[in-house]
C-alpha cells in the first residue's frame, strides 16, 4: 500500500504531505503520453466519416509533418480531436488544456479554438454564421487557426491519403510529454 497524506483538509497540510502529493502527480505525469497513446487508440473504430477519428487524427498530422510544421505542432495536429474521446461537446477546449503545459501560446490558442473555426465548413447548412470565427480576426494568431483547418485538418478525411502510422508519431509524442510543463496561470 503507498503511504497517504496525514491531512484531511488541506489548511491542516505539512511540508511533508505535499512532497507525498507532487512525487505522486510527478509519477502520474510521467505515464501522460501513454495514457495519450491509449485514448487515440480508443477512437479506431466505427465513424461516420470515410475513416476513423484515429486515422483524421493520424492524416492531419501527417499534413502538418509534410508541409515542414515543426515537432510540437504535428503533435498538436495529432491530438487536436483528443477531446472527442473524453468530451465530444468541448473537444477543442479538452485538447488545449491537455498540451497546454507542454505547448507554446500559438499551438495553445488554435487547438483551442479550431472547433469554432472549422465551423466556417459546417455552420451555414444549420443557419448559423459561418464566419463566426471573425469575432476573432484581430488576434495575432487567427490566421494561424484559419490554416490549421484550411490545409490540415478539413482535409484530412480522405480513405487513400497515404497516411502515416501512429507509431510514426509516438516518439514526438513522448517527447513532447518528456519536457518540464510550464505552469498554467
Amino acid at each position: 500500500m503507498s503511504a497517504k497524506v496525514s491531512f484531511t483538509a488541506m489548511e491542516h497540510a505539512s511540508r511533508e504531505d505535499y512532497d507525498l502529493v507532487f512525487e505522486h502527480e510527478r509519477q502520474e505525469m510521467q505515464g501522460q503520453a501513454a495514457r495519450i497513446i491509449h485514448w487515440l487508440k480508443t477512437m479506431d473504430g466505427d465513424s461516420p466519416y470515410q475513416i476513423s477519428r484515429l486515422d483524421h487524427c493520424l492524416q492531419t498530422a501527417t499534413r502538418a509533418q509534410r508541409d515542414g510544421a515543426d515537432d510540437e505542432t504535428v503533435v498538436c495536429a495529432l491530438l487536436h480531436d483528443i477531446g472527442d474521446a473524453i468530451a465530444p461537446a468541448n473537444h477543442s477546449q479538452v485538447a488545449a488544456a491537455m498540451l497546454r503545459p507542454y505547448i507554446s501560446d500559438k499551438n495553445y490558442w488554435v487547438l483551442l479554438h479550431h472547433g469554432l473555426f472549422q465551423g466556417y465548413y459546417w455552420m451555414h447548412y444549420y443557419d448559423q454564421d459561418r464566419n463566426a470565427r471573425d469575432e476573432l480576426r484581430n488576434h495575432p494568431y487567427y490566421q494561424d487557426c484559419v490554416d490549421f483547418c484550411a490545409n490540415w485538418d478539413q482535409t484530412s478525411f480522405d480513405p487513400h491519403y497515404d497516411t502515416l502510422p501512429l507509431d510514426h508519431f509516438i516518439p514526438l509524442v513522448e517527447a513532447l510529454y518528456a519536457g518540464t510543463p510550464k505552469p498554467c496561470v
